[in-house]
């Protein structure tokens, strides 16, 4: 089983050692190799996605990633920034299936943003499109208005698409996941607007009728973005385009109680997945010692089941942060009166102890 361990910028060098520590503890052999990205890369390599770092992705069974950014790189050419990375990743690598959980453990229901009662036992999945949408869609760039409300003034312009077969592949993926959780899907979109989503909920009814043990309903994103902090626990899984993904999975982050506890996995058709948390980079609190690493190491448990077919190791992983949870121990943003405050070392050497 061959890791790539791409740290990258801020806290991720931090988080992602604790999750190495996590899985050097397990009794599986691994080959892992460890190559920069993002802005460290941009420092060695002069780009934040060097060759040698590709092809090392590339070849491994699963990539374990950090975070990457920094603001000192945001007066870099737009292909120079470390964010460029992530994204050249996904494209290259065809990984067009994102999972969230979000997931409110027993002992973090004070720390959501919602009352205890509303976020207790929540247990939902965001299926979010990767490689399509606003963000790779063509053409693209600035110009000139030739119309439009200010002709002759400068403007800005992205293309929103989607082809029908990239949505009938994470319409499979989203109701497969529905089969092994409550069986129920929940698609959001905004089809009353545009027509790229007119398209993906006429798709999303059609490959529903391929899996008549699933209910599916369809949701406008504003509509969705409500329900989630009104009555989160009414959902399951949550199938969304890649815009309304990226938003709606960071305002579920809220409701576990912090984004530090949110893995993710994205995964391309070959079984490949590249697994990390949430969050982003933080640079205000890198080489504190204070990140919370439980999302990586929860990241490295998805990637031990889904791309490495480790169940039973994934199960140990989950159950030690559990067990931890349980112990009163907390990073700064989980912490409360009355636990037990650690720093980034600490809490992934508790895991480690935990998982004996």
């Amino acid at each position: 089983m061959k890791i790539a361990v791409l740290p990258g910028d801020g806290i991720g060098t931090e988080i992602v050692a604790e999750a190495v520590k996590v899985l050097n503890a397990l009794d599986l052999k691994f080959e892992m190799e460890t190559a920069p990205v993002g802005g460290a890369a941009y420092e060695v390599a002069g780009h934040p996605l060097p060759e040698s770092t590709l092809k090392l992705a590339q070849e491994a069974d699963a990539i374990l990633f950090g975070a990457v950014g920094d603001w000192k790189y945001d007066k870099l050419d737009r292909p120079l920034r470390p964010e460029q990375a992530i994204l050249g990743l996904r494209k290259a690598m065809g990984l067009f299936a994102n999972f969230r959980p979000a997931i409110c453990y027993e002992q973090l229901t004070h720390a959501s943003s919602l009352k205890p009662e509303l976020v207790a036992g929540l247990d939902i999945l965001i299926i979010r499109e990767l490689t399509g949408d606003i963000y790779f869609g063509q053409p693209r760039g600035r110009r000139i208005a030739t119309d439009g409300h200010f002709p002759g003034a400068e403007e800005a312009f992205d293309t929103m698409r989607y082809s029908r077969p990239e949505i009938e592949r994470i319409a499979h993926v989203a109701f497969q996941a529905a089969q092994k959780r409550s069986k129920r899907v929940t698609s959001v979109d905004k089809a009353n607007v545009l027509e790229t989503f007119q398209l993906w909920k006429d798709v999303m009814t059609e490959i529903g009728q391929q899996y008549p043990d699933v209910a599916l309903d369809h949701m406008y994103v504003d509509n969705a973005a409500m329900q989630l902090v009104k009555e989160p626990k009414k959902f399951d899984v949550l199938v969304t385009g890649n815009m309304f993904g990226d938003i709606l999975s960071d305002e579920a982050s809220m409701l576990t109680g912090s984004i530090g506890m949110l893995p993710s996995a994205s995964l391309n058709s070959k079984g490949q997945g590249l697994y990390e948390p949430s969050h982003g980079s933080a640079p205000d609190i890198a080489g504190k010692g204070i990140a919370n690493p439980l999302a990586t190491i929860l990241s490295a448990a998805m990637m031990l089941r889904f791309s490495l077919k480790q169940p039973e190791a994934a199960d140990r992983i989950e159950n030690a942060v559990k067990a931890v949870l349980a112990q009163g121990l907390r990073t700064g943003d989980i912490y409360s009166e009355g636990t037990t405050k650690v720093n980034t070392v600490q809490m992934g050497d508790a895991v480690v102890k935990a998982l004996g």
